[in-house]
C-alpha cells in the first residue's frame, strides 16, 4: 500500500514538473525560478550539469499541473544568451548531485548562510519577510522576493550574515507568515547582486 502511495505521489510530481534545456551557464536557479514564477507557484527549481559547460538543463516543479502545462509556452524564450527549451518532464526532481553544488569556498559559505522560502503570502512585502526572519533568526544581509500579485504565493531567497541564523531559520518551516504556512529549506544557490556591468548577465 505504501509503495503504491509513493508511486502515485511521484507520478503527481512528474505531472507538475517541466524539463528545461539549453540553459546559459550564467543563469542561476534563482533567475530561472523568477522566470517560471509568472506561471504559478514554483515548489522547487533544480539546475543540473557542469557549471563550467556552455549549456545546462533544469527541472522546475510547480504546485499544480495546470501551471506546469502553461509554462511550456516559455519554450523559445531568450534567457541570458540562449533560448531555452521547455518540455513536460519524464521524471520527478531527484536529490541534488553533490558535483553540481557550488564549488568555490566563497559560494559554499554564502549558501550556508542562505535559505529558500516558499508559500509566502502574496500580500507581504520584502520588508515584512525580512522583519519576520530578523526577529526570529538574526540579521539578514540580502533578500530576494520573487513572484507577482496574480498568484496566491511567492518565493524568497534569504541570506543572513551568520550561518547559525540560517540554521535557526530552517526551524521556521511550518510557521504562519501573513496568512500562509511557509516552507523553508537550505538554498542550493547564493543570492546574487542585481547590479551587472554587462547586459544579459546576472
Amino acid at each position: 500500500m505504501g509503495g503504491r502511495s509513493a508511486r502515485a505521489q511521484r507520478e503527481d510530481s512528474v505531472r507538475r514538473t517541466v524539463y528545461v534545456s539549453d540553459i546559459d551557464q550564467n543563469i542561476t536557479e534563482e533567475r530561472l525560478a523568477a522566470l517560471f514564477c509568472s506561471y504559478g507557484q514554483v515548489v522547487d527549481c533544480r539546475v543540473c550539469g557542469d557549471p563550467h559547460s556552455r549549456l545546462r538543463f533544469a527541472f522546475v516543479e510547480f504546485g499544480d499541473e495546470f501551471s506546469a502545462r502553461a509554462a511550456l509556452s516559455l519554450s523559445g524564450t531568450l534567457l541570458g544568451f540562449s533560448p531555452i527549451k521547455v518540455l513536460p518532464s519524464k521524471t520527478a526532481i531527484l536529490p541534488v548531485n553533490p558535483t553540481f553544488l557550488p564549488r568555490s569556498e566563497d559560494e559554499r559559505e554564502m549558501c550556508a548562510r542562505t535559505v529558500y522560502c516558499t508559500n509566502i503570502d502574496k500580500n507581504l512585502s520584502q520588508i515584512d519577510v525580512k522583519s519576520f526572519f530578523e526577529t526570529r533568526c538574526g540579521e539578514v544581509s540580502r533578500l530576494r522576493l520573487l513572484g507577482d500579485h496574480v498568484h496566491s504565493t511567492r518565493i524568497a531567497f534569504v541570506e543572513f550574515f551568520m550561518a547559525e541564523s540560517a540554521i535557526v531559520a530552517l526551524d521556521c518551516c511550518g510557521q504562519v507568515l501573513g496568512s500562509q504556512r511557509i516552507r523553508v529549506s537550505p538554498s542550493k544557490t547564493p543570492v546574487r547582486p542585481r547590479v551587472s556591468l554587462n547586459p544579459g548577465e546576472q
